[in-house]
């Protein structure tokens, strides 16, 4: 069966390279397995183009391959591809795809000189671009636009199962900073609690849009850990890549105000896994916020390398991460999250979608804690977003909250430099007291 083509919004940046860039550039399209670089570049290629070669350098022939040990007569190259492939190129008007380019660095290499040449255009797929062995020996072209490409986010999904409403009375709702109203609050938290548990990885919205069944759909979802898994030990023999992917949920519901390396194996030492987290955030299956030790609009000069949280990059597969030494049937999240009875020691998994949302608009994450000045408690700010000259705090609660003194003290502490501050809930919206009390549906269009 054909995959699935969802309207995603990356098309646009697409578009916005061929127009502007494509003379100059190739465009190289990063993000995690299975994410839907594939099927977005192949689907751009029918479109927007005359004709296109798509060169899948995971399932290609030998013959294929072999034309890239010597790129140096391009006329003799193009008339080997198009031959070997079946395909007219035609100049200006054909683009070719070098789809998961990180197996093969050296046609990755030629892209300065293919593009130099200036017949065709080129797109480039690829996920773990940047982990040594697939920058070995190889002088990584400058002649690259890169874009990243990341889950669904819930705007996405809305279009994927044919909502083209919801996301517009959000956005309105938000714009005028206007409560939704008991039944209609109770339906948009409904669509987007499916969300969460689907999350918005391609296969597993179009195995929900197939069978209507949560138990299939969380079995994809563990074919993609499973492959993320399998990933990681390109990154690293000794396994501690994954053990590291495998504690993120283990690590937010201690609610320890950084990761904790003893969530992934005993007796890890700080370096040992300040050199792998590069390379795992190079697979786009990870999102990282960095504490900010002086919060203002330069977090990114003063970050805390050391000190960070992590975030699965896909809140569909972070539940089935969580839960995934149960089997389905024992798995009671599914109905506790569609039933809005999510028990409060649960609420990190808003937290981890939060982060997706905010990433996926093209935040860098931060938080910060302080210590209280009359006992050992550690307040926390969750999201720390900067706005213009200002910041904008963001503290994340599940359940019925009683109280948000973390953000109170840190506001008092910087009120020079704040803009807005929110609350992010599983309530109504509301205005209170300076304070911006979001539904977590509203974050994807803050």
């Amino acid at each position: 069966m054909a995959e699935t083509v969802f309207k995603r919004k990356l098309y646009n940046e697409i578009l916005e390279w061929k127009k502007n860039r494509s003379d100059k550039y190739a465009l190289l399209i990063k993000g995690a397995r299975r994410v839907g670089k594939s099927t977005i570049a192949e689907e751009f290629a029918k479109n927007e183009f005359r004709s296109y070669i798509l060169i899948d350098f995971a399932h290609t022939s030998k013959a294929i391959l072999e034309l890239f040990d010597d790129t140096y007569n391009l006329d003799f190259f193009f008339l080997q591809l198009q031959q070997l492939t079946g395909v007219r190129l035609y100049e200006k008007e054909s683009v070719i795809i070098f789809d998961e380019v990180q197996l093969l660095p050296k046609a990755r290499q030629a892209i300065k000189y293919l593009v130099a040449d200036g017949r065709y255009k080129y797109i480039e797929t690829g996920s773990l671009l940047s982990i040594r062995k697939n920058t070995k020996d190889i002088l990584i072209p400058s002649e690259e636009h890169k874009i990243s490409m990341y889950p669904m986010d819930f705007e996405e999904f809305l279009w994927a199962v044919g909502d083209e409403i919801t996301a517009d009375t959000i956005k309105l709702l938000l714009k005028s900073k206007k409560s939704a109203g008991n039944a209609m609050h109770r339906n948009l938290m409904r669509m987007f609690r499916l969300y969460m548990l689907i999350g918005g990885m391609p296969q597993a919205v179009e195995a929900y849009l197939e069978h209507n069944n949560l138990q299939v759909v969380d079995e994809v979802k563990r074919e993609i850990v499973d492959l993320y898994e399998e990933d990681f030990t390109k990154i690293d023999g000794t396994g501690l890549a994954g053990d590291i992917y495998d504690a993120i949920p283990a690590s937010l519901s201690g609610n320890a105000s950084r990761y904790v390396l003893s969530n992934a194996r005993e007796g890890t030492r700080l370096e040992q896994v300040r050199e792998l987290i590069p390379d795992i955030l190079s697979s786009y299956t990870v999102n990282i916020a960095y504490h900010a030790n002086n919060p203002g609009v330069g977090m990114s000069l003063e970050k805390d390398a050391g000190r960070y949280k992590l975030f699965t990059s896909d809140v569909g597969l972070f539940i089935t991460l969580a839960f995934k030494d149960k089997k389905y049937t024992e798995n009671i999240i599914y109905n506790k999250l569609l039933s809005d009875k999510l028990e409060a020691n649960l609420g990190y998994i808003y937290e981890n979608v939060v982060a997706q949302m905010l990433v996926a608009r093209g935040n860098n994450l931060f938080y910060y804690t302080m210590e209280s000045d009359t006992s050992n408690h550690l307040y926390e700010i969750d999201f720390l977003l900067s706005k213009g000259d200002k910041i904008n705090p963001i503290e994340v609660k599940s359940g019925n909250y009683r109280g948000h003194k973390s953000l109170d003290m840190f506001c008092d502490k910087y009120s020079s430099r704040i803009r807005d501050q929110y609350v992010v809930h599983t309530k109504d919206y509301k205005w209170e007291n300076g304070i911006h009390y979001l539904p977590v549906y509203m974050i994807p269009f803050l």
